[in-house]
């Protein structure tokens, strides 16, 4: 790989299994721009989220650290402002770093207000307000325009600006370009030509329809109330129907991206990371949503596309988003993780991009500290095996190259009682469950109080709100004109006669 820095555009989506993509086996889903960065880069057949939850995979994917470290447990609890992430990494090295979409942190940055923390000492209790409810399946369809498709549209069209902007205002400052799209979580709606782009008798039905038994599967379904919906094959058809032309509607923006690469001359030294922060089981075992270390809710895209730079492949070792901030670091310079993320609990793949040998021992982890748990719930996948851990339930233990639906459990199988046995004094040495437990019901506690007190007399808002100097944009009585449309044309003009720069 050329050592030069190069500009990094990290394209995450929300709530994509990798095992709805045709690189990974899918034979529906209509998705011509993520093939082609699967055919042309480096493709991670075994890549999992470390929590299969929007808010704590992401502070994971900034940070490279475990839930249990950086204290983001579930949706409603806040990533430190003094954590360092990758993007404070890269800058460090000169980097322009911006964000276009959904990062879905909480705080004094962000959004203060804790409204939807999990509470562990109400059991199996539902929170009805925000909890999900099985709705988006029942009234999956189409729509022109919906809030997530607002969303996003307005997402695209800011990162192809920003590209645009950087081609010609900064093109000697290496660039790091986080666009990060909703879809194609629920809902399942979407636009009908992209709902049209599939007929209704391709759609698939699950693999493993049976409801799964584990306490954990049932507490998730009473959860989000998938039984008391009495969902239909047709309901499930039409979820996934929509969540299919989801995916074509974010491809189709990952598409844009990358012709604005092309047509900003970046493309040749940018590396473009496709990925997502946790999947969807879309009626796998009979669930809905995430939540779970089931393959489809935990297993997600990785896909590196650099040609100029990389040599296409696909890597079976078990690998984490929780490598990714470590990665972007040594991309922007070799050794930089070590130095500017020296304690991330993941590690970093240009080894593994450039062609290095696989690691067979090495594993990826996960942690579940939200609701529909009731103790933490840890995950540990190594070669063939998937381990998952929580004491209040029996533990799991899954073949994945004999049992790819995890259809059988292994833990109680005595045939399998060393693995098992591995697997348990490995979960032992890498947590401390009651401290991590007591931490978690410690940190919901005191965010209920929080919330309840804010909740209470005058609000503050704590929204995010982005500065837009509009005096700076476009063309204003107090500029050169002339000289203005110049610089904000791309390509640049030749070097005028007039004077005019």
């Amino acid at each position: 790989m050329s050592r030069r820095p190069p500009h990094i555009l990290l394209v995450v989506v929300d709530q994509l299994s990798a095992l709805f993509l045709r690189a990974y086996g899918h034979p529906v889903t209509k998705t011509p721009t993520i093939d082609r960065l699967a055919q042309e880069g480096v493709l991670f057949e075994n890549a999992y989220t470390p929590s299969p939850l929007c808010s704590p995979a992401r502070a994971s994917l900034m940070t490279g650290l475990l839930p249990s470290r950086t204290g983001a447990y579930d949706n409603a609890a806040e990533l430190g402002s003094s954590i360092p992430t990758f993007a404070h990494a890269l800058r460090l090295e000169g980097y322009r770093t911006c964000l276009s979409g959904k990062m879905h942190f909480v705080g004094p940055d962000q959004l203060h207000g804790f409204g939807w923390t999990p509470d562990w000492r109400r059991g199996t209790e539902r929170i009805d307000w925000w909890y999900h409810n099985a709705s988006s399946v029942k009234e999956a369809g189409t729509a022109e325009i919906t809030n997530q498709l607002d969303y996003d549209d307005e997402v695209a069209f800011l990162a192809v600006r920003r590209l645009f902007d950087h081609a010609r205002y900064e093109p000697d400052v290496p660039l790091l370009l986080c666009v990060s799209f909703t879809h194609p979580h629920d809902p399942y709606v979407a636009r009908p030509r992209h709902w049209d782009l599939y007929d209704d008798h391709e759609i698939d039905l699950p693999a493993a329809p049976t409801p799964a038994l584990d306490p954990h599967s049932r507490r998730l379904r009473e959860a989000s109330l998938i039984t008391e919906a009495q969902i239909t094959d047709a309901d499930v058809r039409a979820a996934r129907h929509g969540y299919y032309a989801s995916l074509s509607y974010a491809d189709e923006k990952v598409a844009e991206l990358l012709d604005a690469l092309a047509a900003s001359g970046l493309a040749d030294d940018t590396v473009t990371i496709f990925t997502s922060d946790h999947g969807d089981l879309l009626g796998e075992h009979g669930l809905f949503y995430k939540m779970s270390f089931r393959e489809h809710s935990a297993r997600v895209p990785l896909l590196v596309h650099a040609p100029s730079r990389l040599e296409a492949r696909r890597v079976a070792q078990p690998v984490s988003l929780l490598d990714l901030a470590p990665t972007l670091a040594d991309l922007a310079r070799p050794g930089l993780a070590a130095s500017a993320l020296p304690e991330s609990d993941g590690t970093s793949l240009v080894p593994l991009l450039e062609g290095g040998p696989e690691q067979a021992d090495a594993a990826a982890v996960g942690e579940y500290l939200a609701e529909g748990a009731l103790a933490p719930l840890l995950m540990i996948r190594r070669g063939r095996w998937k381990f998952v851990h929580t004491r209040v339930d029996p533990d799991q233990l899954f073949d994945l190259d004999a049992d790819p639906l995890e259809l059988t459990n292994l833990a109680g199988d005595g045939a399998h009682a060393d693995v098992l046995a591995a697997f348990t004094a490995e979960a032992a040495a890498r947590w401390d469950e009651a401290a991590l437990e007591a931490a978690v019901l410690d940190s919901q506690r005191d965010r209920l109080l929080v919330f309840d007190a804010l909740s209470r007399g005058r609000g503050t808002p704590w929204d995010f709100q982005p500065y837009r100097p509009a005096s700076e944009q476009y063309t204003r009585n107090t500029m050169d004109v002339t000289g203005h449309d110049r610089r904000a044309r791309f390509p640049p003009l030749p070097p005028a006669d007039d004077g005019v720069e």
